[in-house]
């Protein structure tokens, strides 16, 4: 190994936090993901095979730390408590910057970023385009412990907001006519685009609550948010932020 690397690593051992130490000890990354968010961190129901863009950074994330992958399911809901109680090492599933998350997490910087959608059916006659989503009357859905549940909580005056909890589904709520429309993101919306061809997609006319997504970890250790923020400047860098988001049809909301 040249002097250089030595250098390096010695470094690195010398300034790692417990997350890192433990890391480097066992060869072992824990990474959190949710196996339902299409794109991003999903399984295939058919053939049960992990894909989408965190997916792919995380085997990224494992070459560069000479460790293996250990993927751990989390949701939105359990993501503190995933991180906190030590679980995962790092959550890689396009985490939305919230104000209630910050409190509790610490971030990277950003990577990715999404405003909010509204998906209903095609054949619904009560919204038809964005403004007719704040009506009374109307029964929005939200999925429980998303980013899209406080931001709708603040914005709607007239509808009635559905909080829907696993295992319930938003599709399942719309499919059944217990809601009029479900709000979502940039990645979960291309899976309805992608696979249900009973799927409309409502854009707002204007950005409406446009967020920012990093990876999330337990705050505590700088030494490790350090080390996951390294990586995600290095693949923004590199092309590999890039290359792995044109896989699977992000491109649109990629941070450089």
């Amino acid at each position: 190994m040249a002097v250089g690397a030595c250098l390096a690593v010695w470094s690195m051992q010398a300034t790692a936090g417990p997350v890192m130490q433990r890391v480097q000890s066992e060869a072992v990354v824990k990474v959190c993901i949710w196996p339902d968010y299409y794109g991003v961190t999903y399984r295939h129901p058919r053939t049960q095979e992990l894909g989408g863009i965190d997916i792919e950074l995380a085997a990224e994330l494992g070459r560069d730390l000479k460790a293996k992958v250990e993927f751990v399911e989390s949701s939105f809901p359990t993501l503190i408590d995933d991180l906190t109680h030590d679980r995962c090492d790092v959550a890689m599933f396009a985490i939305g910057i919230l104000p209630q998350r910050a409190e509790k997490l610490a971030f990277t910087q950003p990577y990715l970023r999404s405003d909010i959608y509204g998906v209903t059916t095609k054949s619904n006659a009560v919204v038809k385009q964005w403004s007719d989503i704040d009506k009374p009357g109307v029964m929005v859905a939200v999925q429980s412990g998303t980013f899209m549940e406080p931001a709708m909580a603040q914005s709607l005056k007239k509808a009635t907001m559905v909080t829907v909890k696993l295992p319930a589904t938003r599709e399942r709520e719309l499919m059944a006519g217990r809601v009029d429309v479900f709000m979502t993101d940039y990645p979960y919306s291309r899976r309805l685009l992608d696979n249900a061809d009973w799927a409309r997609l409502i854009e707002p006319p204007q950005p409406f609550f446009v967020l920012p997504y990093a990876y999330a970890v337990k705050p505590g250790d700088e030494a490790w948010l350090t080390v996951m923020d390294a990586f995600v400047s290095r693949i923004k860098r590199d092309g590999r932020l890039k290359a792995a988001a044109s896989h699977h049809g992000l491109d649109a909301i990629v941070v450089r």
